[in-house]
């Protein structure tokens, strides 16, 4: 007798329609399988050869936190286009990314969780680079270009399934988790929702993520308009997608909820789908979920209406039908397509303000002076990926008018700090070897970023001058000569360790604090001020040293002695992504930060025909009455210096 080969089980057989074959996975699948699906980190059924399945990758404006890939401008910068088949190409190399990085890292997800929708409404929000506009219309109509992208245009097979956040009426980041936004019926219809819902009914979304606030004084995640409004807007199985730690709060800070099963069950019942919560730790969730159920706030049809949602969506992204995906072989990749798009979407995102008397475009034979902290910077923001290549305003204008026209300050106070006992902070050399040294043999600060074996400072009589920048509120950066920005590790030893400031708690900014006859620096990431003792700087909760401030040259003669002779002074502005105004921090004005304002007035004094490029996540209030020119552009990614 020969062996029989198994049936297939109809989930398995792609004639038939994915709603029977949902159906028929689900009937295999039992009450702690299904319960398991709940969570954000769903886990495989080895059973039935059903794989593990994760919600969630940040695709904002390029594949985010997965390591290298192509970085575009900001998506308040793709909204400054206008133009949303731009917009729809972007979306599509960034999904055709997603899939060749999943390709080679199965940690990389095909369930993107973008874009946002939010709408701009306060220009001290500190997500604003997250959004495209305060309109709903431009919006929505950016919205759906870049879904659409994301999508891909097979009628059965989706390249990613992207997620719209934040529903809804989000515009705040302090205190986001318990404040309410007070919304009237009409401002409701006709603002807050319209920009999801001319998205959602075009059809390429596969979901949404509620917002961590309330509206109205109902968390968003029990919200009856994801019923009443959401899900009316389309007959698709949308996933609703908890944001992360949200669960929890409808009890620990909201206090909506007496109990976390409570709190479970009333956001199963309104429509989440998959609860972000707790990292990759399920047992939490999942234990709320069965509490429920045994209480009777659940039924199993309520855990098999959420889990058919998140079925539709991996069927339609041909988790199942690998033989039949047309985007499964998908290995575009930092492809030069995708770089010259990255620049064409710089270039559409810059937006001239003002132009008096035609300075520009500048003429070929121009001598321009260039200074400012963003000059010769490419800031990437909490949802980039890494770069691969990179062009800043300097190095395009190099590339533009060549380098023997253009002089460059960046315009930083550079400084030492005295000890009490009359040494100064020193940075020690780093380690010469060749995994810190970039291709000609220079040490690479991006190579050293995180390097905890970096030795940390130390003082002597020479000392190390060090680059400061006031970035806005008192909030300090102090750089290496070698491009590293003081960080503090762990351990709590200081080291010129980091490439750029980031993280999720930023580690690279300090305050100078006045007392007695110097100033204490506090660390902002741990709120503890540096000390110097035997065994080195670090930071601690005693002791904190009295630092003398000696100026080696002001930003002000740096910028002078570059602008002399120079036909145009450009000067760079903005702010630094991670800093002042970022997600969980909102803004405090409008105001440019007074160390730019120094470098503004100083580069006009010596040279009226004085150019402003704006490179900023968020809008400032600047007076334009003594400058000639503005033009602002969002960080523009990769390309955006050769753009500007």
């Amino acid at each position: 007798m020969t062996a029989q080969t198994p049936p297939t089980p109809p989930f398995r057989d792609q004639r038939l329609p994915f709603a029977k074959r949902i159906d028929d996975l689900l009937s295999r699948l039992t009450l702690d399988e299904k319960i398991g699906f709940l969570h954000q980190f769903a886990p495989a059924v080895e059973r039935l050869g059903v794989d593990g399945f994760r919600t969630g990758q940040e695709a904002l404006h390029g594949v985010a936190w997965m390591g290298p890939a192509t970085v575009f401008p900001q998506a308040v910068g793709l909204a400054a286009t206008w133009n949303t088949d731009l917009v729809r190409r972007v979306g599509e190399a960034v999904s055709k990314e997603v899939r060749a990085m999943r390709a080679r890292d199965d940690r990389v997800g095909l369930n993107v969780w973008s874009p946002t929708v939010n709408l701009l409404r306060h220009p001290l929000w500190g997500r604003n680079e997250e959004g495209y506009s305060e309109d709903p219309k431009l919006t929505s109509a950016i919205a759906t270009a870049y879904t659409r992208g994301l999508r891909g245009e097979h009628p059965t097979y989706w390249r990613t399934a992207p997620v719209l956040k934040h529903w809804l009426a989000h515009n705040n980041e302090t205190d986001r988790s318990v404040t309410s936004s007070s919304v009237r019926p009409r401002v409701l219809h006709e603002y807050d929702l319209r920009a999801f819902r001319e998205t959602v009914e075009a059809g390429a979304t596969a979901g949404v993520m509620p917002a961590y606030n309330l509206v109205n004084g109902r968390p968003n995640h029990v919200s009856p308009y994801l019923r009443e409004h959401l899900r009316a807007w389309t007959d698709e199985d949308l996933l609703v997608c908890s944001d992360a730690g949200a669960p929890s709060n409808l009890v620990d800070s909201e206090h909506y909820f007496d109990t976390h099963e409570a709190a479970t069950a009333a956001a199963i019942l309104a429509g989440v789908d998959s609860f972000t919560d707790h990292g990759t730790d399920s047992s939490k969730i999942t234990a709320r979920v069965r509490g429920a159920l045994e209480q009777g706030l659940l039924t199993e049809s309520d855990i098999d209406t959420a889990v058919r949602r998140q079925l539709s969506v991996r069927f339609r992204l041909g988790e199942f039908d690998p033989q039949y995906d047309p985007h499964a072989l998908t290995t575009d990749f930092d492809t030069p397509a995708h770089r010259a798009l990255a620049q064409e979407a710089a270039e559409q995102s810059v937006v001239l303000l003002k132009n008096s008397g035609g300075l520009l475009p500048l003429a070929p034979g121009t001598r321009l002076a260039v200074v400012g902290l963003l000059a010769d910077e490419c800031k990437l923001d909490w949802y980039s990926g890494t770069l691969i290549h990179r062009s800043t305003p300097l190095e395009g204008l190099y590339e533009r008018f060549g380098a023997e026209r253009v002089e460059f300050a960046e315009g930083v106070d550079r400084i030492r700090l005295k000890t009490s006992a009359g040494t100064f902070l020193h940075v020690p050399e780093a380690d010469a070897d060749d995994e810190v040294r970039g291709a000609e043999g220079a040490l690479d600060p991006a190579l050293l970023a995180g390097r905890t074996d970096l030795p940390p400072l130390t003082t002597d009589p020479a000392g190390t001058e060090f680059a400061l920048v006031d970035w806005g509120e008192g909030v300090l950066t102090l750089r290496a000569p070698d491009g590293r920005y003081l960080s503090v590790a762990e351990d709590g030893c200081v080291r010129a360790s980091a490439d750029q400031p980031g993280g999720w708690v930023v580690q690279e900014t300090f305050r100078l604090e006045p007392h007695a006859n110097g100033h204490l620096l506090r660390h902002l990431g741990t709120g503890r001020h540096v000390s110097v003792a035997a065994d080195g700087v670090r930071v601690a909760e005693a002791n904190p040293e009295i630092f003398e401030l000696i100026v080696v040259e002001s930003a002000e003669d740096a910028v002078t002695r570059v602008t002399s002779q120079a036909d145009v002074v450009l000067v760079v502005a903005g702010n630094d992504p991670h800093i002042n105004g970022r997600e969980t921090e909102d803004r405090t004005t409008l105001a440019l930060p007074a160390h730019q304002e120094r470098l503004l007035r100083a580069a006009r004094a010596a040279n009226p025909k004085t150019v402003l490029a704006l490179v900023s996540a968020y809008p400032y209030a600047v007076d334009p009455a003594a400058l000639p020119a503005i033009l602002w552009t969002s960080h523009g990614g990769q390309a955006a210096g050769t753009a500007l």
